[in-house]
């Protein structure tokens, strides 16, 4: 039987995606979409892009206007209001109004709660300076952009996907940024050695790298802040952004007695149900489930988000006909000037934390043929399980690294195979790729590894081996590598007698192809060779 009254709380991607696919399931149901905002529906991935003037228009950012949303859906759209409580027992939530303060109590049969995700605020001396800002809204965005017009030097604190893209937007404005990192590296999502080069192109644009160190305590000056850091070190700032990440905003389902996991995110099953039958969750405040290992996962994306709201409202009126969430895999992507990296599934890091066994190798290809113009190099890690299932990817480079991680992240989706990866057929154009592209080059490497024709090194450090550089002379003359020696690989086979048998020989080129034809020589020579993956593109 078909609700006749639903209730959202939360808009924006879940709860709009949500009361859209309601609607379109029924005319008669009385929809009210409850948001604590001014702003229903609007593009929040595109927020710093205004800020730093790449999308000027403000109003491209308003997806829906809660008239134009009650006009297209006919919604009862109540904006400036906050639930305060549900009674599950009786199916009500009551809601006040920001404006005027009065309550009212809204009855529903299915409620639905997209409340998101806050900015994370750790209490610090000096954080309430009106000089520090978190983005989650319109409002934020306003309040941000208004005061990096008067500031010179702004701080970022948190070198995630937020702070990169407000560091790249920032520096667009002609202003001093320093990004400010606990860790040892920027985008901690993925493995250290992918992020170097986003490092080398702040690096590069004059941004003030401060990485492994923390904030201590912000001390007001005359006319700045001085940001204290944990290692003593004070750094002076007119406007400080706070991007270290985010607090599901589970307080209201806490309160009403719904079932939370670990972190406090609300605990949903594959069709956006919480341990009420009656009421749902999506978007950035729930859990769901990992598809690549089984476990849950809580990914505060915009796609999911999108997707989890429509799965809601089709469960709600399709009952056991909807189709479950597969879950999240957490596929994401970021630039950074010249530079763009991202990830899909699990990372090397979380693999080894979690003590989940893998395989991985990192290889290098072109963007499109190395021979038709404007090629740039992919960098590309892939881990996978011994039984071969993939089981994450991360990518790094100037150009096709968006299209080369959608296709692993579709792999991972299939559960298929490295081997797979190596006999995908992928469209081939000169402009456009290669007859062999990078994805099915790391698909060969994995199947070199398994069948023992490939012994990778992942680091070049290593003191009990001789390294041996492949690359033509002047290449590595260039370029060295350091405590190798230099035998290209057309003089290598005349030149074996000056290697030493006693001892592993791990050789290198610029890319890592030539360095496994190098390897596979000695090897087939009975040397014990191995090749150092990625090349010194991606070691130095």
């Amino acid at each position: 039987m078909n609700p006749t009254r639903i209730v959202i709380i939360g808009g924006v991607a879940g709860g709009a995606s949500a009361a859209a696919r309601a609607r379109r399931h029924s005319e008669n149901v009385h929809i009210t979409l409850v948001e604590r905002g001014p702003d229903v529906s609007f593009a929040n991935c595109g927020l710093p892009y205004h800020i730093g003037g790449e999308i000027p228009d403000r109003g491209e950012l308003a997806i829906q206007t809660p008239a134009g949303l009650r006009a297209l859906l006919n919604l009862d759209v109540r904006t400036l209001t906050e639930a305060t409580a549900i009674n599950r027992q009786r199916r009500e939530v009551t809601v006040r109004s920001l404006a005027d303060g009065t309550t009212t109590v809204l009855p529903y049969d299915k409620l639905i709660l997209s409340p998101g995700a806050s900015p994370l605020r750790p209490p610090l001396p000096g954080i309430e300076s009106p000089r520090i800002h978190t983005l989650r809204n319109l409002e934020d965005m306003d309040r941000i952009k208004a005061a990096a017009a008067q500031a010179t030097s702004i701080a970022i604190i948190g070198a995630g996907f937020i702070g990169l893209e407000m560091a790249e937007q920032l520096h667009a404005l002609g202003k001093q940024v320093a990004l400010v990192e606990l860790l040892p590296q920027v985008l901690p999502q993925l493995d250290p050695e992918m992020t170097r080069p986003l490092e080398q192109a702040l690096r590069d644009k004059g941004v003030r790298l401060i990485l492994g160190d923390g904030i201590k305590s912000f001390q007001p000056a005359a006319d700045h802040l001085d940001l204290v850091l944990k290692s003593g070190t004070t750094l002076p700032a007119d406007l400080v952004i706070l991007s270290i990440g985010v607090r599901p905003e589970s307080g209201l389902a806490r309160d009403a007695g719904l079932e939370l996991g670990p972190r406090g995110h609300i605990r949903v099953d594959p069709w956006q149900v919480t341990s009420d039958p009656n009421i749902y969750a999506v978007g950035d405040a729930c859990e769901t489930a990992d598809p690549i290992l089984g476990q849950r996962a809580a990914i505060a994306l915009g796609g999911p988000a999108n997707r989890q709201g429509r799965i809601a409202a089709d469960r709600i009126f399709l009952g056991e006909k909807a189709r479950p969430y597969p879950g999240s895999i957490g596929t994401a992507i970021v630039r950074v000037f010249d530079q763009t990296a991202g990830i899909t599934g699990w990372s090397e890091a979380r693999l080894k934390a979690e003590g989940v066994p893998y395989l991985t190798v990192t290889v290098n290809g072109s963007s499109h043929a190395s021979y038709f113009p404007g090629a740039e190099t992919i960098t590309l890690k892939l881990l996978w399980s011994p039984d071969g299932r993939i089981l994450g990817a991360q990518a790094v480079g100037k150009d096709g690294v968006d299209k080369r991680l959608d296709i692993i992240a579709t792999a991972i989706r299939g559960r298929m195979s490295t081997d797979d990866l190596a006999q995908l057929e992928l469209s081939y154009a000169p402009p456009f790729g290669n007859a062999k592209d990078v994805v099915n080059v790391a698909g060969f490497a994995a199947a070199n590894i398994r069948d023992g024709l490939l012994v990778p090194v992942p680091e070049l450090a290593d003191a009990g081996a001789q390294i041996i550089d492949v690359r033509p002379a002047a290449s590595a003359a260039r370029q060295p590598v350091p405590g190798a020696r230099n035998i290209p690989l057309s003089e290598l086979r005349s030149r074996i007698g000056e290697l030493d048998r006693s001892q592993p020989v791990f050789t290198i080129c610029q890319m890592g192809k030539t360095s496994y034809f190098a390897a596979r020589i000695l090897a087939n020579h009975g040397f014990d060779a191995r090749s150092i993956l990625g090349g010194a593109h991606h070691q130095l």
